[in-house]
């Protein structure tokens, strides 16, 4: 019977080819330690690129900070709504402790004249809430007893009003914080990235771009640092007048994001602390604020108004007059004087 054997295969199918398997892996290999498959490394950005990346982390940043200011602005109104109800629930107590002690002096009264009413042991029980939830022993006691049982009544449902909305303020809180957790990692992550970017050009370089960004907004702080604002055209109203003049005061503060000053603002806390200054209350942020006046338009700014720029409405400045306004821009420079068409133009609101 004849024997089946399998061909044997030709010296290139066997160890010439492991070999060249080996060879290829290898060489994949080095070229994925050397960062790519080209076996270089990559280049090192240019100052210019780098400076394109730094401006957009900004304004990514800048689109995070306002959303974090927003959740902190209604984290703050949950807290203070839940502490006005508890403070309320507090008071509330009190009328019931009040409320209950009529009830005992009742009860007292008719111990002492040969028994006490079953309507009055259970109001004065562990468990009010099952006389109260009982109509029938009401009509069972007295004139007095009823009124002093409807004001236990009364407190105790009021109470329990306020804990239901307690609860409900506590679950917003809880919402709030955990929003706030998010965009200011958000926020801090992107200034990360934008300070490590920035960390491997050269001082040389590091000044160059500093100097050389917004060139004409720079010579224009210089020279407004100290000089009363200089207009074509006049503010509408002292209040208006007043919110430029504190935004000049503040040229060369630093920018931090989330701050509302007196001594470091990001877009919206400058404004917001310009018009605190003159009287008047602004939401606190940029999406806010172009809702809380008039819109104008380019062409009718006046000093005080406020421009608002990019689609996403994410900066903010103050109007002063002759194509300039006052912002602070972003962590790489501080409170200034720049053109309007330093940013794409979104929109003009005249709060006063």
């Amino acid at each position: 019977m004849g024997t089946h054997r399998r061909p044997r295969q030709r010296a290139m199918g066997g160890g010439r080819v492991r070999t060249a398997v080996t060879i290829t892996l290898a060489g994949a290999a080095t070229a994925t330690a050397l960062g790519g498959g080209t076996g270089h490394a990559d280049p090192k950005p240019t100052a210019t690129q780098v400076k394109a990346k730094v401006d957009k982390l900004y304004r990514e940043a800048e689109i995070a900070t306002e959303k974090y200011n927003g959740a902190k602005e209604r984290a703050d109104a949950a807290e203070q709504r839940l502490e006005e109800l508890r403070d309320e629930a507090a008071r509330k107590e009190g009328r019931l402790n009040s409320a209950r002690e009529a009830l005992g002096s009742v009860a007292a009264a008719q111990y002492r004249s040969g028994g006490l009413d079953p309507a009055l042991q259970l109001a004065l029980s562990a468990d009010p809430d099952r006389y109260l939830a009982d109509a029938a022993f009401v009509e069972r006691v007295g004139s007095r007893q009823t009124a002093a049982v409807g004001r236990v009544r009364k407190e105790l449902r009021e109470i329990e009003q306020l804990r239901g909305a307690a609860r409900i303020e506590v679950t917003s809180l809880t919402s709030r914080r955990a929003e706030l957790k998010s965009h200011r990692e958000t926020v801090t992550g992107k200034l990360e990235t934008a300070r490590r970017l920035l960390s491997r050009l050269t001082a040389e370089e590091r000044a160059g771009l500093a100097h050389g960004t917004n060139d004409r907004a720079s010579r224009s702080s210089e020279a407004d640092r100290d000089a009363p604002a200089a207009s074509s055209s006049q503010a509408p109203n002292a209040r208006a007048a007043a919110a430029v003049a504190y935004a000049h005061q503040k040229i060369g503060s630093p920018y931090v994001w989330g701050a509302t000053g007196p001594d470091a603002f990001d877009c919206s806390g400058l404004i917001q602390a310009a018009y605190r200054a003159a009287g008047v209350s602004l939401p606190r942020t940029t999406y806010a604020q172009i809702d809380a006046g008039r819109r104008v338009s380019r062409s009718e700014l006046r000093p005080g108004d406020l421009v608002f720029f990019y689609s996403g409405i994410s900066h903010v400045g103050i109007y002063i007059g002759d194509g300039r306004m006052i912002h602070a821009p972003n962590p790489s420079a501080p409170v200034r004087v720049a053109p309007l068409d330093v940013m794409p133009f979104a929109g003009a609101t005249r709060v006063v």
